[in-house]
Protein backbone atom coordinates (compact mmCIF):
# COMPACT_ATOMS: atom_id res chain seq x y z
CA UNK A 1 0.00 0.00 0.00
CA UNK A 2 2.77 2.42 0.97
CA UNK A 3 4.67 1.76 -2.25
CA UNK A 4 1.58 2.19 -4.41
CA UNK A 5 0.86 5.63 -2.97
CA UNK A 6 4.51 6.60 -3.17
CA UNK A 7 4.44 5.71 -6.88
CA UNK A 8 1.37 7.83 -7.71
CA UNK A 9 2.04 10.81 -5.40
CA UNK A 10 3.10 13.13 -8.19
CA UNK A 11 -0.14 12.64 -10.12
CA UNK A 12 -2.44 12.01 -7.18
CA UNK A 13 -4.10 15.43 -7.02
CA UNK A 14 -4.91 15.47 -10.71
CA UNK A 15 -6.26 11.93 -10.68
CA UNK A 16 -8.17 12.43 -7.43
CA UNK A 17 -10.07 15.31 -9.02
CA UNK A 18 -10.75 13.15 -12.08
CA UNK A 19 -11.96 10.26 -9.90
CA UNK A 20 -14.39 12.53 -8.03
CA UNK A 21 -15.46 14.29 -11.25
CA UNK A 22 -14.07 17.54 -9.84
CA UNK A 23 -16.54 18.00 -7.00
CA UNK A 24 -14.34 16.75 -4.15
CA UNK A 25 -13.64 20.37 -3.15
CA UNK A 26 -17.35 20.91 -2.48
CA UNK A 27 -17.51 17.75 -0.37
CA UNK A 28 -14.54 18.89 1.71
CA UNK A 29 -16.15 22.27 2.36
CA UNK A 30 -19.33 20.60 3.61
CA UNK A 31 -17.35 18.36 5.98
CA UNK A 32 -15.23 21.23 7.28
CA UNK A 33 -18.24 23.41 8.01
CA UNK A 34 -19.80 20.52 9.94
CA UNK A 35 -16.95 20.03 12.43
CA UNK A 36 -14.55 23.00 12.43
CA UNK A 37 -15.12 25.79 14.95
CA UNK A 38 -14.27 29.14 13.34
CA UNK A 39 -14.25 30.95 16.70
CA UNK A 40 -12.40 28.75 19.19
CA UNK A 41 -8.94 27.22 19.04
CA UNK A 42 -8.88 23.59 17.90
CA UNK A 43 -6.28 20.87 17.49
CA UNK A 44 -7.08 18.87 14.35
CA UNK A 45 -5.66 15.55 13.18
CA UNK A 46 -6.03 14.79 9.47
CA UNK A 47 -5.42 11.07 8.94
CA UNK A 48 -4.51 9.56 5.56
CA UNK A 49 -3.87 13.19 4.61
CA UNK A 50 -2.31 12.33 1.25
CA UNK A 51 -1.04 15.45 -0.47
CA UNK A 52 -2.80 17.72 2.00
CA UNK A 53 -5.90 19.06 0.24
CA UNK A 54 -8.17 18.54 3.25
CA UNK A 55 -5.63 19.81 5.79
CA UNK A 56 -4.99 22.95 3.74
CA UNK A 57 -8.74 23.57 3.39
CA UNK A 58 -9.15 23.10 7.16
CA UNK A 59 -6.34 25.55 7.86
CA UNK A 60 -8.05 28.16 5.71
CA UNK A 61 -11.29 27.84 7.66
CA UNK A 62 -10.27 27.29 11.29
CA UNK A 63 -9.89 29.90 14.04
CA UNK A 64 -6.64 31.74 14.66
CA UNK A 65 -4.23 29.71 16.78
CA UNK A 66 -5.64 26.37 15.65
CA UNK A 67 -3.37 23.70 14.23
CA UNK A 68 -3.66 20.74 11.84
CA UNK A 69 -1.41 17.69 12.02
CA UNK A 70 -1.43 15.67 8.81
CA UNK A 71 -0.53 11.97 9.06
CA UNK A 72 0.05 9.58 6.16
CA UNK A 73 1.91 6.32 5.55
CA UNK A 74 3.42 7.56 2.27
CA UNK A 75 6.63 9.57 2.42
CA UNK A 76 6.11 10.85 -1.14
CA UNK A 77 2.57 12.03 -0.43
CA UNK A 78 3.87 13.98 2.55
CA UNK A 79 6.68 15.45 0.46
CA UNK A 80 4.13 16.82 -2.02
CA UNK A 81 2.00 18.05 0.89
CA UNK A 82 4.91 19.96 2.43
CA UNK A 83 5.55 21.68 -0.90
CA UNK A 84 1.91 22.77 -1.04
CA UNK A 85 1.96 23.96 2.57
CA UNK A 86 5.05 26.05 1.85
CA UNK A 87 3.53 27.51 -1.31
CA UNK A 88 0.42 28.49 0.66
CA UNK A 89 2.46 30.01 3.51
CA UNK A 90 0.84 27.73 6.09
CA UNK A 91 3.92 26.27 7.80
CA UNK A 92 2.80 27.71 11.15
CA UNK A 93 -0.68 26.14 10.89
CA UNK A 94 0.02 22.67 9.48
CA UNK A 95 2.60 20.03 10.37
CA UNK A 96 3.13 16.55 8.93
CA UNK A 97 3.95 13.15 10.43
CA UNK A 98 4.61 9.74 8.94
CA UNK A 99 2.30 7.18 10.53
CA UNK A 100 -0.73 4.88 10.34
CA UNK A 101 -4.17 5.10 11.89
CA UNK A 102 -3.89 1.83 13.76
CA UNK A 103 -1.02 3.06 15.95
CA UNK A 104 -1.01 6.79 16.64
CA UNK A 105 1.88 8.22 18.62
CA UNK A 106 -0.15 11.00 20.24
CA UNK A 107 -1.33 11.22 23.84
CA UNK A 108 -4.90 10.40 24.71
CA UNK A 109 -7.36 13.32 24.47
CA UNK A 110 -5.04 15.38 22.21
CA UNK A 111 -7.40 16.46 19.42
CA UNK A 112 -10.75 18.22 19.05
CA UNK A 113 -11.34 16.91 15.53
CA UNK A 114 -10.03 13.98 13.50
CA UNK A 115 -10.71 14.02 9.76
CA UNK A 116 -10.24 11.34 7.13
CA UNK A 117 -10.96 12.24 3.50
CA UNK A 118 -11.11 9.36 1.03
CA UNK A 119 -8.69 7.21 3.02
CA UNK A 120 -10.54 5.06 5.55
CA UNK A 121 -11.18 2.34 2.96
CA UNK A 122 -7.40 1.83 2.68
CA UNK A 123 -6.84 1.19 6.40
CA UNK A 124 -5.64 -2.33 7.13
CA UNK A 125 -7.62 -2.65 10.37
CA UNK A 126 -10.46 -0.16 10.36
CA UNK A 127 -11.89 -1.06 13.75
CA UNK A 128 -8.49 -0.77 15.44
CA UNK A 129 -8.08 2.63 13.77
CA UNK A 130 -11.52 3.82 14.92
CA UNK A 131 -10.69 2.87 18.51
CA UNK A 132 -7.30 4.54 18.29
CA UNK A 133 -8.90 7.70 16.93
CA UNK A 134 -11.40 7.64 19.79
CA UNK A 135 -8.48 7.43 22.22
CA UNK A 136 -6.77 10.58 20.89
CA UNK A 137 -10.03 12.57 20.65
CA UNK A 138 -10.94 14.83 23.55
CA UNK A 139 -14.34 14.32 25.23
CA UNK A 140 -16.94 15.77 22.89
CA UNK A 141 -14.47 15.67 20.01
CA UNK A 142 -15.62 14.68 16.53
CA UNK A 143 -14.48 12.30 13.83
CA UNK A 144 -15.54 13.28 10.30
CA UNK A 145 -15.07 10.87 7.42
CA UNK A 146 -15.55 11.52 3.72
CA UNK A 147 -15.56 8.45 1.51
CA UNK A 148 -16.50 7.65 -2.05
CA UNK A 149 -19.28 5.09 -2.36
CA UNK A 150 -21.57 3.31 -4.77
CA UNK A 151 -24.85 5.20 -5.29
CA UNK A 152 -27.97 3.31 -4.23
CA UNK A 153 -30.04 4.42 -7.24
CA UNK A 154 -29.75 1.60 -9.79
CA UNK A 155 -29.47 3.81 -12.89
CA UNK A 156 -26.85 6.09 -11.35
CA UNK A 157 -25.01 3.04 -9.99
CA UNK A 158 -24.78 1.55 -13.50
CA UNK A 159 -23.11 4.65 -14.93
CA UNK A 160 -20.94 4.99 -11.83
CA UNK A 161 -19.61 1.44 -12.18
CA UNK A 162 -19.04 1.90 -15.91
CA UNK A 163 -16.89 4.93 -15.16
CA UNK A 164 -15.08 3.48 -12.15
CA UNK A 165 -14.39 0.01 -13.50
CA UNK A 166 -13.60 0.83 -17.14
CA UNK A 167 -12.88 4.49 -17.80
CA UNK A 168 -11.01 5.52 -14.64
CA UNK A 169 -8.28 2.81 -14.86
CA UNK A 170 -7.65 3.85 -18.47
CA UNK A 171 -7.33 7.52 -17.46
CA UNK A 172 -5.03 6.50 -14.61
CA UNK A 173 -2.81 4.58 -16.99
CA UNK A 174 -2.61 7.49 -19.43
CA UNK A 175 -1.95 10.17 -16.79
CA UNK A 176 0.28 8.28 -14.33
CA UNK A 177 1.39 5.17 -16.17
CA UNK A 178 0.15 3.12 -13.22
CA UNK A 179 -2.99 1.25 -14.23
CA UNK A 180 -2.82 -1.18 -11.30
CA UNK A 181 -3.26 1.63 -8.74
CA UNK A 182 -6.33 2.91 -10.55
CA UNK A 183 -7.78 -0.57 -10.75
CA UNK A 184 -7.27 -0.88 -7.00
CA UNK A 185 -8.84 2.47 -6.09
CA UNK A 186 -12.28 1.80 -7.68
CA UNK A 187 -12.26 -1.75 -6.34
CA UNK A 188 -11.59 -0.46 -2.83
CA UNK A 189 -14.54 1.94 -3.08
CA UNK A 190 -16.89 -0.83 -4.18
CA UNK A 191 -15.64 -3.15 -1.42
CA UNK A 192 -16.15 -0.58 1.36
CA UNK A 193 -19.11 -1.33 3.70
CA UNK A 194 -22.48 0.26 3.03
CA UNK A 195 -23.72 3.13 5.18
CA UNK A 196 -25.72 1.01 7.65
CA UNK A 197 -22.88 -1.46 8.18
CA UNK A 198 -20.29 1.29 8.55
CA UNK A 199 -22.36 3.29 11.03
CA UNK A 200 -22.86 0.08 12.99
CA UNK A 201 -19.08 -0.38 13.07
CA UNK A 202 -18.58 3.18 14.32
CA UNK A 203 -21.19 2.64 17.03
CA UNK A 204 -19.61 -0.64 18.08
CA UNK A 205 -16.25 1.12 18.39
CA UNK A 206 -17.68 3.65 20.83
CA UNK A 207 -18.87 6.65 18.79
CA UNK A 208 -22.12 8.39 19.65
CA UNK A 209 -24.42 10.98 18.05
CA UNK A 210 -23.66 9.40 14.69
CA UNK A 211 -24.65 11.25 11.53
CA UNK A 212 -24.58 10.26 7.87
CA UNK A 213 -25.16 12.41 4.82
CA UNK A 214 -25.15 11.26 1.18
CA UNK A 215 -23.50 13.81 -1.11
CA UNK A 216 -23.97 14.11 -4.87
CA UNK A 217 -26.58 11.33 -5.07
CA UNK A 218 -24.47 9.01 -2.92
CA UNK A 219 -21.23 9.24 -4.90
CA UNK A 220 -19.68 10.44 -1.64
CA UNK A 221 -20.80 9.92 1.95
CA UNK A 222 -20.02 11.96 5.04
CA UNK A 223 -19.99 10.27 8.46
CA UNK A 224 -19.67 12.16 11.74
CA UNK A 225 -19.32 10.61 15.19
CA UNK A 226 -18.56 12.06 18.63
CA UNK A 227 -16.55 10.80 21.57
Amino acid sequence: MRQMFNDIAGDYDKLNHIMSIGIDRIWRKKAIKKVIDRVNHQEILDLACGTGDFAIAEAGYMASGSHVTGVDLSEEMLRVMREKISAAGLEDRISTDLGEGENLKYDSCSFDVVSIAFGIRNFEDREASLREILRVLRPGGKLVILELSEPENKAIKWFYNLYFKNILPLIGKIVSGNSSAYNYLPASVIAFPGRREWMGTMSRCGYKNLMHKALSMGICRMYVGEK
